[in-house]
């Protein structure tokens, strides 16, 4: 069964000693996200016939570090089908793998923090007897006026746009104060990477500039 994974593995340079199984890749400690495209088929090996391996599901890949599942209660298979499939693993640190081509079950050690993440309310997705499987349970609320413009300030330093207050002003006066629109800790990143798209798209420098701001809220907030 294949592991290793370049999408969600990064390799580690390091003296190995002469008796290390070559078969075994070192990486550093895996981040696996996965949304609302997973379904429970995700969760069990695939076997290619043309290779002749089986490749390990994806919560596997995560062994060592993090199991991302986000956007939970938003895909095709139920939030109960996905968590009945987990709760083994969750819960005794080893899962239980079907070998569909060898008819056959093997257990694989389970060594990953799982984070589930929603913006549902947890009672609509699952019943009492599952929320106590899942322990902690953190709130992340809405940013505050002073957060949500740390958020911003960041965010323009991630796509190398100088943040001023003028721009910023804008952005509050013209597309959230006159809809009382409440503060995302998303939407600083998106719309700054929807002004710098568009910039780009124009031949221009991306800057808190009224008409491309315009353009970006416009278009991500879907108004006239």
């Amino acid at each position: 069964m294949r592991l290793y994974d370049p999408l969600h593995h990064q390799r580690v340079n390091r003296q190995l000693p002469m008796n290390f199984d070559t078969r075994w890749v070192c990486v550093k400690r895996p981040f696996v996200k996965a949304g609302g495209e997973l379904t429970t088929a995700q969760l069990s090996p695939s076997f290619d016939p043309l290779m002749r391996y089986y490749e390990a599901p994806i919560h596997l890949k995560a062994n060592g570090g993090i199991f991302l599942l986000d956007d939970f209660g938003r895909q095709d298979s139920s939030p109960r089908a996905l968590l009945n499939r987990l709760i083994v693993a969750l819960e005794r640190r080893i899962d239980y793998l079907t070998l569909a081509g060898a008819g056959m079950a093997v257990g694989a050690p389970f060594e990953a923090m799982v984070v589930f993440s929603t913006n549902l309310e947890p009672g609509s997705l699952v019943d009492e007897a599952f929320l106590r499987r899942v322990r902690y349970k953190i709130h992340v609320p809405d940013p505050t006026p002073a957060e949500f413009r740390q958020i911003f300030e960041r965010s323009c330093k991630e796509f190398e746009i100088v943040f001023n207050e003028q721009g910023y002003n804008y952005v509050l006066d013209r597309y959230y104060k006159p809809f009382k629109r409440p503060y995302r800790g998303c939407q600083p990143r998106d719309i700054l990477n929807q002004l710098d798209e568009v910039a780009y798209f124009l031949g221009r420098p991306p800057r808190l500039d009224p008409d491309l701001i315009d353009l970006a809220c416009r278009s991500y907030f879907v108004q006239a």
